[in-house]
């Protein structure tokens, strides 16, 4: 029986969609190397003489942080860069206002391949029961020695003496080859006032 938090946790898929063939960056940079469009496409990506990132760290995706951001405050950033902060943002809720428009972003680096399809996942829970599922496409990228930034939709948070108190969040990001890049639990509380 399979477990139905793992249903919660999954990406979507979407009908018809095939993966495409995954390649190495040197296959990438040799297709179609006389095609003026796919040229510029690779360019977007990195591709041509991107970082190919440090040896010692296998990992295709680094996440340095998430951030809620809040217009006319300080973004709240948690700090996801290495495993002691990634233990450390279970055990630091942070407050967001009740009602208050915001939108989440995240800061993240690409190094060694092409990442396809990147999504982050997020289940919010309530006392155990789930109250909120997110599904954010991110996009493909390159090997590159910056960091790039996806800002997600605008949202609100909920408001009211109901929806006041703490809440349990699981997060994830996931490409197309169905590869978790990291996961993490993490929590908040929705207060009256910051």
């Amino acid at each position: 029986m399979a477990d139905h938090h793992d249903e919660d946790f999954s990406p979507s898929q979407t009908a018809g969609y095939k993966v495409g063939e995954k390649k190495t960056m040197e296959e990438y940079q040799q297709l179609d190397a006389q095609d003026e469009s796919l040229n510029k496409w690779k360019e977007s990506l990195g591709l041509k003489g991107g970082a190919p990132g440090p040896t010692d760290d296998p990992r295709r995706v680094v996440v340095e942080y998430i951030a809620l951001e809040v217009e006319g405050r300080s973004d709240v950033r948690v700090d996801l860069s290495n495993p002691e902060a990634l233990a450390n943002a279970k055990e630091t809720p942070f407050t967001i206002k009740e009602g208050v428009e915001y939108r989440m972003k995240v800061k993240f680096r690409v190094q060694h391949e092409v990442v396809s399809g990147l999504k982050y996942l997020q289940v919010v829970k309530r006392k155990g029961v789930r109250v909120d599922k997110t599904e954010e496409m991110i996009g493909s990228y390159g090997p590159a020695a910056e960091a790039y930034e996806k800002k997600f939709q605008l949202e609100e948070a909920p408001s009211g003496m109901l929806a006041r108190g703490h809440y349990e969040a699981k997060s994830k990001f996931v490409d197309d080859d169905n590869a978790t890049h990291m996961e993490w639990t993490w929590s908040f509380d929705i207060k009256k006032d910051w």
